[in-house]
Parts: structure tokens; C-alpha cells; sequence
């Protein structure tokens, strides 16, 4: 059992990792790419509750460990993508057996709307809760980040999701056999 979240927790974090090079290399751009609804997608339709979400947690918690602490008045806010993942997570399991869910073009549009959700409430506990100095121009700068983030994951999560199966299938695992022998 420990193998399934093991093998994705290690596959999404070689993701996350690839991307945080790949926003390095864009900073002097302006440019954020943010794909935490594509972090949270694989496990949230694909497996158990139980092994999604210790594969999600753990994520938001890397995630979490080396992003800014957001102050809210004279509190620090700990763990927002902890807190966001979570729901995520809980919220796409929930809804995932009324639709196709080892459909390809499905995960995408799980991904894609999910990151959504997640980049509007992080933008929402960075920015209005933080309260920045111009908010219409990091408005405008969310806008455009989010954007290049979501053109992001729709060029990639095809590739992510079938390194995900891939990996499972390497470790000798068959998501297809266990999902029908609950349902």
C-alpha cells in the first residue's frame, strides 16, 4: 500500500522540482509558472482517499517549506498550500465518480480548473490578506502569471500524467484492476 503514494509523491516531486529550475530561469522574465492543480490531480482522481492524500499533503507541505510565510495583521499564516492542496484534493476525490476519470483530456481539464481554484485562493491569501502596496498592478501581474501557468499545464499534464501511470505500472501496480474491483 505504501508504494502507490510513495511512487506518486516522488513523481510529483521531481515535477515540482523541474518547474522551480524552470521558474528560476524565468524570473528576469517576470514570468511565474504556478501548477499546483496539476500537483494535486493525479492522486485526487486516480487513487484511494487514504493514498492520495498522503501523497498531496506531503507535496503541499515541500511546497510549503520553501515558499514565503504570508502575514495576515500580526499573524503569520503557516501552511496555505497544505490548507489549499488539501481541499483540493478532497473536493476533485469526492466528484470523480461521476466522470471519466482515467480519461487523458478529463485529468487535463481537472488540472487546469483546479489550478485555477488553487492560484485564485493563494493570490487571494498573498494579496488582499497581505494587503501589498499596488494591488492593481500585481493584479495584473497575477493575471498574466496565471495565464502562462495554465498554457503550461495544458502542454504538459498529458506527459505528467502518463509518467505518473508509467511509474505505478512500473512498481508493479495496476490502479485500473483495484478501481473495478471497488466500484
Amino acid at each position: 500500500m505504501h508504494r502507490r503514494w510513495l511512487i506518486v509523491f516522488f513523481t510529483t516531486l521531481l515535477l515540482w522540482s523541474l518547474v522551480g529550475q524552470l521558474n528560476h530561469y524565468l524570473a528576469p522574465l517576470g514570468v511565474y509558472l504556478f501548477i499546483g492543480g496539476l500537483l494535486v490531480t493525479f492522486a485526487a482522481l486516480r487513487l484511494s482517499l487514504r493514498n492520495g492524500l498522503i501523497a498531496t499533503i506531503l507535496i503541499a507541505l515541500a511546497v510549503d517549506a520553501v515558499e514565503p510565510v504570508p502575514q495576515v495583521g500580526h499573524y503569520l499564516l503557516f501552511g496555505p498550500h497544505l490548507l489549499l492542496f488539501t481541499a483540493a484534493h478532497v473536493v476533485i476525490f469526492h466528484l470523480r465518480t461521476r466522470f471519466p476519470r482515467e480519461e487523458t483530456l478529463f485529468a487535463l481539464g481537472t488540472a487546469l480548473l483546479a489550478n485555477l481554484g488553487l492560484f485564485l485562493g493563494l493570490s487571494f491569501i498573498y494579496i488582499e490578506l497581505g494587503a501589498p502596496r499596488h494591488p492593481a498592478t500585481a493584479s495584473l501581474r497575477l493575471l498574466a502569471d496565471l495565464g502562462w501557468s495554465q498554457l503550461f499545464i495544458l502542454a504538459i499534464a498529458p506527459w505528467f500524467l502518463s509518467l505518473q501511470q508509467r511509474a505505478l505500472e512500473l512498481g508493479r501496480i495496476d490502479l485500473a484492476e483495484e478501481n473495478h474491483r471497488f466500484y
